[in-house]
């Protein structure tokens, strides 16, 4: 119907060969998308709330809670929209808005996960001057760096998805639009597209994956220099919490691109379904991962439940 119209909507696909079933897979999608607003949305409060949480560790948190929210409430919409309505069409402006918002929310992630690195990195390496290295400005400003870097350098493969035209089919493999997807029904050269996203990723997740063991591999050698085995203990634990938030979006964000990349010949519910593990689980897990870990959260958590059983 609209595969000689340049101007026409995209078609948003579900799951192939499932789609009399959709309503009942919306059911736990609806459900893991209302677990992830309710954990990072509370993780916010409490660190907003909690005035014993007004700490560069925790602002950086904020930070990470916050890049949570915004991927979930970019996908939600259109997936949702799919899976209960069967409704597949979707705007290019829409689109491309969408693409723009999912990819640069992803940098801004791996950043964010890049400064809680370094967060940890001082606060165990230099413990005695952490108040002075991470004052509340600088803070602010290492977090506009992440929003900017994120939000700039995504810029300029996702403009040209606006004047190309499209003369193939419109039907996207995703029930959200993703660049490498939208770029490949284009009737142009799209060269440039395909390259700079290359080397984007290199110096933005693989760097920041790099930077980031980097940084642990010093934590580590500054912990075995501690005498005290409680000591050496205390500290490694003020990291753990962050170790396994790095370790599931990586892992992750490796086995996606795995099999996108070597799993050509693979079903197409492996594809999709690694893109959901992708964008959801790693919100999914954070606010577990920190509630459970960390105890100053846990304070902040019972502090707020006993303040309720009072009033």
């Amino acid at each position: 119907m609209w595969s000689n119209n340049s101007a026409a909507p995209f078609l948003l696909t579900g799951f192939l060969g499932s789609e009399a079933i959709h309503h009942w897979i919306s059911i736990p999608f609806f459900i893991i998308y209302l677990s992830i607003l309710f954990g990072n949305g509370t993780l916010l409060f409490l660190i907003q709330r909690d005035h014993g949480l007004h700490e560069p560790m925790y602002y950086f948190l904020a930070m990470l809670a916050g890049t949570d929210l915004g991927m979930t409430l970019t996908t939600m919409p259109t997936v949702l929209r799919v899976l209960w309505l069967d409704q597949r069409e979707i705007a290019q402006g829409a689109c491309f808005t969408q693409s723009y918002f999912i990819h640069s929310l992803a940098i801004v992630e791996s950043g964010v996960l890049l400064t809680m690195a370094y967060d940890r990195f001082v606060a165990i390496r230099s413990p005695l001057r952490y108040n002075s290295i991470l004052t509340n400005s600088r803070v602010m400003k290492v977090g506009l760096g992440v929003l900017m870097r994120g939000f700039v350098s995504i810029i300029p493969p996702v403009l040209p998805l606006y004047w190309f035209p499209y003369c193939h089919s419109h039907v996207l493999s995703h029930a959200f639009c993703l660049h490498q997807d939208v770029m490949k029904l284009a009737c142009a050269d799209i060269t440039f597209n395909r390259v700079y996203p290359v080397i984007l990723v290199a110096l933005t997740f693989f760097l920041d994956a790099l930077i980031i063991i980097f940084s642990y591999i010093l934590i580590l050698k500054t912990v075995m220099g501690i005498a005290s085995a409680e000591e050496q203990a205390k500290a490694l634990n003020t990291s753990v919490s962050h170790v396994i938030c790095v370790l599931v979006f990586y892992i992750t964000v490796i086995g996606l691109t795995f099999i996108h990349r070597f799993g050509k010949h693979a079903p197409h519910v492996v594809h999709i379904t690694m893109s959901y593990v992708y964008f959801l689980f790693p919100p999914f897990m954070n606010p577990i991962i920190y509630s459970i870990r960390t105890k100053q959260i846990q304070r902040s958590i019972v502090r707020l439940f006993s303040v309720h059983n009072r009033a």
